[in-house]
């Protein structure tokens, strides 16, 4: 069944290779890399997880990316009309994940990139200093308990999120990714130059690059897989919609490379920035999610210069979501944009206010609505951070990995890879990965995700 290319719809494209590449770089870089990263290293013994992340994402991340982007491309829609292009019937429930995942992931995200922006304000008017360090361990808990201050981080977030989408293809998501990505990776280089400097510069690099092989144990090696496959903003149609907007001479495997590349060296540099400081002051690193908003603020009020270097650590937290942000609700604009003929302006203004009051009870779950718990004993936020982390991006990574394997016609995927100045090579190596290799690691995290194992 041939598929003749369908006509461009006035559809924005990348002004250059470079813009795809940051805009890219700047959807898979989020908080994932600088607040969870270095947490999940922590807690499962450093080096040998290191490593083993890497390899998944040589083994998964990059096919999965490099799929992603051949069918946006290939296709130039959104995920729902990209898959109902391509195949139709029940693959396009792929595309609906997408979109939902977008939607779903945003509402959360907003929440925690609102704590980020909290703590950007206060670190700029001095609060992680010697003389504020007593009060220093009760600022995250006193967010947490006040939400109102919750709700406006949120919306001013939010808002950001929306001014930045509304500017369209060239003029907003990758104008805000050439402005951010190169501070976001200065401030990296200054932080972690910082750390290595420190007292516990020498032991973090022992901890992040010499191998543990004992600590590598299975659900260790889960964490890392999955972890890698969230890392590079896989199955939520964030790399589908942008490859969506690259122009037919841009060569996908290198960009795919060249962002995964980017999004491993900001984990690592997030690790040499924040291990230091915390075996410096002799505290664990297996501090777990609170590291961040926690341990790190304590330290910083101890440090010579921590404001300074809170105020850095901060706007890098913020600059990370942002680019991520814009990304996942890019997902959800250009299905409405597509599918619906809606503007872009309205498409932005409306789901971005929707996705901001279905974000709400996720900002009440720690106070007002805390005795709510909608999976076991997790309030609002982690139930749907967990429904979207465990099952509805693994589901989609596995269905693309599939649907680019086994379904879409090779004639497409090769015509595709091998566009720009593509070595021939790489098309067995990825179709080998997609076809056999990658569903079958994604079907495990599944599994282990949703308790099967």
């Amino acid at each position: 069944m041939t598929h003749s290319h369908p006509t461009k719809v006035k559809r924005g494209l990348w002004s250059s290779r470079l813009g795809f590449i940051m805009a890219s770089a700047g959807s898979a870089i989020g908080l994932g890399n600088i607040w969870k990263f270095p947490y999940i290293t922590g807690m499962h013994g450093g080096g040998a997880f290191v490593l083993f992340f890497i390899f998944c994402i040589v083994t998964v991340g990059i096919p999965l990316m490099i799929a992603e982007m051949i069918i946006g491309r290939h296709t130039r829609k959104d995920p729902v009309g990209a898959f109902k292009g391509l195949h139709g019937g029940a693959w396009v429930l792929t595309g609906w994940l997408g979109v939902i995942a977008g939607f779903m992931i945003l509402s959360y995200y907003c929440v925690v990139a609102g704590w980020a922006v909290d703590y950007l304000w206060l670190s700029f008017r001095g609060t992680f200093t010697q003389q504020h360090s007593g009060q220093v361990p009760e600022i995250f808990s006193n967010l947490l308990s006040n939400d109102l201050s919750q709700l406006f981080w949120q919306a001013v977030f939010m808002l950001m999120t929306v001014i930045i989408v509304i500017g369209g293809v060239k003029s907003g998501l990758e104008r805000a990714n050439k402005i951010m990505m190169p501070i976001l990776f200065l401030i990296l280089l200054v932080l972690a130059g910082l750390g290595l400097n420190s007292p516990g510069g020498a032991q973090a690099v022992r901890f992040l690059f010499s191998p543990d092989w004992s600590k590598l144990d299975p659900p260790a090696m889960l964490e890392a897989l999955g972890h890698a496959f969230f890392s590079l903003s896989l199955g939520m149609g964030a790399m589908l919609t942008y490859g969506s907007y690259a122009d037919e001479e841009t060569s996908i495997p290198k960009v795919a490379i060249t962002v995964s590349l980017m999004d491993t060296l900001v984990a690592l540099l997030s690790g040499l920035a924040i291990f230091p400081i915390v075996f410096t002051y002799g505290m664990e690193p297996a501090a777990g999610p609170g590291l961040v908003f926690k341990t790190l603020p304590v330290l910083f009020s101890r440090m010579p210069g921590g404001t300074i270097i809170a105020t850095l650590f901060f706007l890098l937290l913020v600059f990370a979501a942002l680019t991520s942000s814009i990304s996942l609700l890019e997902v959800v604009v250009a299905y409405y944009c597509d599918e619906n003929r809606w503007g872009r302006k309205k498409a932005t203004l409306v789901m971005g206010a929707i996705i901001f009051l279905i974000g709400v009870p996720s900002a009440l779950s720690n106070n007002m609505l805390k005795d709510v718990h909608i999976i076991g004993a997790r309030n609002f936020l982690d139930s749907i951070d967990l429904a979207c982390t465990n099952y509805i991006l693994p589901l989609g990574g596995l269905l693309i990995a599939l649907f680019s394997g086994w379904v879409m016609t090779q004639g497409i995927a090769k015509g595709e890879l091998l566009k720009g100045d593509t070595n021939a090579y790489i098309y067995p190596a990825w179709h080998f990965l997609i076809k056999y290799v990658a569903p079958v690691l994604v079907a495990l995290v599944f599994l282990n995700k949703a308790g099967f194992f």
